[in-house]
């Protein structure tokens, strides 16, 4: 109970199916709550593509709504398919930037100057890794960047077990192709 009398809400999750259930134009995201930004990350969101036409505008109108007009998104290159220039949200320019990183965040800039820093959960991720991983990445204190919360977070693939053969008759790493033989 609180001060008041009143129970405190529980906290809201996301449930299971909400990356299916949500419906185009929405954005699963979670901000620090916060004012001290003192945390590495500001917040963490989850897309479900990787298609940057798809799934940045909502991002940018739903952040617009918190924290002012978008002016940049930065995005790794190398996560995101065929990343334009720039986009028309809400029919304000939003330019794109995309860098080589491989670190698993988006930046966002507000105004010319004040960015905040969100990690992307990839878009296969499961609701529950999902949960777990956003929820850590928005703790105040958070001094653990996002590529090690991912990895902490994620489901790792198994390892083949010892003496697993990994080939096939065209040698390692390749995949059949057509049979060649005829009926």
């Amino acid at each position: 109970m609180t001060d008041a009398g009143i129970p405190p809400t529980p906290p809201r999750l996301l449930p299971d199916a909400v990356h299916k259930a949500v419906g185009p134009g929405t954005a699963l995201l979670r901000l620090e709550t916060t004012r001290s930004r003192q945390g590495v990350l500001d917040g963490a969101w989850w897309p479900r593509s990787r298609n940057v036409e798809l799934e940045v505008p909502p991002l940018v109108t739903v952040l617009t709504e918190h924290l002012g007009p978008i002016t940049r998104v930065g995005l790794d290159a190398s996560a995101w398919n065929d990343i334009p220039p720039r986009l028309l949200v809400d029919g304000r320019v939003v330019h794109l930037d995309s860098f080589p990183v491989a670190d698993d965040t988006v930046l966002i800039t507000r105004g010319d100057h004040d960015h905040f820093a969100l990690m992307v959960v990839p878009p296969d991720t499961t609701p529950e890794a999902a949960r777990a991983a956003m929820a850590r990445a928005v703790h105040a204190d958070n001094v653990t960047r996002a590529a090690e919360i991912l990895l902490a977070e994620l489901p790792h693939p198994t390892a083949p077990s010892a003496g697993t053969v990994l080939e096939n008759e065209e040698g390692p790493g390749q995949r059949p192709g057509p049979s060649s033989e005829s009926g």
